[in-house]
């Protein structure tokens, strides 16, 4: 057993945008088609509108306050247009993304994803294809989802079922364009960007346009500028006005297998998601000397944990399943992982302008999975769930005293945020084998106390027992006001809430 404390201090950090907590959806493997939509016809699982009623009911809980949407890889071979209309008369096209070719017959477009946003209470985030796409079938997308303007393609959206327009607001200009999104230099990109960005701001000038950028230590070929941020910024040169936010991606790759995994490889995958932090701040310091006047948001829009059993790419010394299928095992170590990068968010969030977890059904590290007509929420689920307060509140500075666990590893870190009912502190025990006794000291009354934990690190939630790694209350000593004790197991998470101590009503004399 060991001891520590965590110290919350009433000093604001900055808001923590509901966007640091989104999702991505790509027509990848069973992410869309299976996981999220069924389609329009009666079969043995429930659907609402052609997707899982499980699934839109799960993710209205979450809460899910941003999904981005069609790619990834995808979105640069997608052309909206044969996503729209009846779906007998849409084509069936080739579906390609991460190597994979498979039939797709567009029965989830545009006013199918966008009616998902709808029923779940999240933003849509849009991304357009630049690789092999044109200027104008990007800006005619723009007009078709958002104007007000009696036009023939408002004619057209009214025919299909909508008559109003969606108002999205972020729209991604291409997808790892440094890669499959085209295999374009920084500065190849930067002109292709400038025009289609001018483009679209005259279609709709309240469009947010996400830029394409670069993790400043990417794991791939030597083709890829390793420059590529400072690049692309300096050839924008004053057309850099038209960047609303800068588009990096990340993976935690260095964990070793997916589940049976030793000490080592647990810190060295918790180390992976702590370094995030870093690089937001590096990147963030780059785009701010690039624009000066005018912030320039980091736009975090893949990120997870990637196990090497679902790629065919980078380390790991596993037997890979063929051909990929990018399902991989979600244990209660990926969900602490989440809870770090959570962390790094917080303290980031003036930097920080959105984050989408890759990816939101059965592929990579995915809050849910699907198994026929069983739904499982996996441990990252409910280390999103422990966080919802979070969302739309003022973070606030930490102080954690625990020692280390080691290289760059301390035994407990802590996130801290301060809402309209009090403060809200999720703290999370890394220790890979003991508990910990923390003492958690913040303004206010503890009143609850919610912990995520498991019997082992590689512990998951199939559809056999979707419950064996699940929030539940945990007992703590509030005996002092403004304090409370509790004592974690080994690699679990808890989070904190304390009530707003309501002022003394005094009494009146007549």
């Amino acid at each position: 057993m060991t001891k520590a404390s965590v110290i919350v201090d009433d000093a604001p950090i900055g808001t923590i945008s509901p966007r640091l907590y989104g999702h991505f959806a790509e027509h990848l493997g069973r992410c869309c088609y299976g996981g999220l939509w069924l389609g329009r016809g009666k079969g043995p699982v429930r659907s609402i509108d052609g997707f899982r009623s499980d699934v839109v009911e799960a993710l209205r809980e979450l809460p899910t306050p941003l999904i981005r949407w069609p790619g990834g890889c995808y979105a640069d071979h997608y052309h909206w247009r044969d996503g729209i209309g009846p779906p007998a008369s849409r084509p069936m096209t080739l579906g390609m993304s991460c190597g994979l070719r498979v039939p797709d017959d567009h029965g989830l477009g545009t006013h199918e994803f966008l009616r998902l946003c709808e029923l779940v209470g999240a933003e849509p985030y849009l991304v357009a294809n630049v690789g092999s796409g044109s200027v104008q079938e990007l800006c005619d997308w723009v007009e078709y989802v958002n104007t007000s303007v009696e036009t023939s393609l408002a004619r057209q959206r009214a025919s299909n079922g909508r008559p109003e327009p969606w108002g999205v607001r972020l729209w991604g200009l291409g997808n790892e364009a440094w890669g499959c999104g085209g295999s374009f230099d920084a500065a190849t990109y930067a002109q292709e960007y400038r025009r289609a960005a001018a483009m679209v701001r005259h279609v709709d000038p309240q469009a947010e346009l996400v830029a394409v950028g670069l993790e400043d230590d990417p794991l791939g070929p030597d083709s890829v500028e390793r420059d590529w941020n400072s690049k692309f910024l300096a050839t924008l040169g004053p057309a850099v006005n038209l960047v609303d936010h800068l588009s990096i991606h990340r993976y935690f790759i260095r964990g070793g297998p997916e589940v049976g995994f030793g000490e080592d490889d647990y810190y060295a995958l918790l180390r992976e998601a702590e370094d995030v932090e870093q690089m937001i701040e590096r990147i963030g310091k780059l785009v701010a000397a690039a624009s000066p006047s005018r912030p320039i948001g980091i736009a975090f829009d893949e990120w997870g944990v990637w196990h090497p059993e679902a790629r065919d790419w980078g380390p790991g010394s596993v037997e890979r399943r063929s051909p990929a299928t990018f399902e991989q095992a979600n244990t209660m170590r990926d969900a602490l992982a989440a809870g770090i990068a959570f962390e790094g968010f917080h303290r980031q969030c003036r930097v920080l302008s959105m984050a989408n977890i890759s990816q939101l059904v059965n592929v990579l590290q995915s809050p849910l999975v699907t198994s026929g007509a069983t739904l499982v929420k996996t441990p990252t689920y409910h280390a999103f769930w422990l966080h919802r307060a979070h969302a739309g509140a003022e973070a606030v500075q930490v102080e954690v005293d625990a020692e280390a666990v080691g290289p760059g590893v301390a035994a407990l870190s802590a996130t801290a945020s301060s809402g309209p009912r009090g403060i809200t502190v999720t703290i999370l025990n890394r220790d890979y084998r003991r508990p910990t006794t923390v003492a958690v000291r913040a303004s206010g009354s503890a009143s609850s106390c919610l912990l995520l934990a498991a019997g082992s690190a590689d512990s998951a939630n199939d559809a056999a027992a979707p419950e064996r790694v699940a929030p539940r209350n945990l007992a703590f000593d509030s005996s002092t006001a403004g304090s409370c004790s509790v004592t974690l197991p080994p690699h679990s998470m808890a989070t904190i809430e304390f009530m707003a101590d309501q002022p003394s009503q005094g009494t009146s004399r007549g």
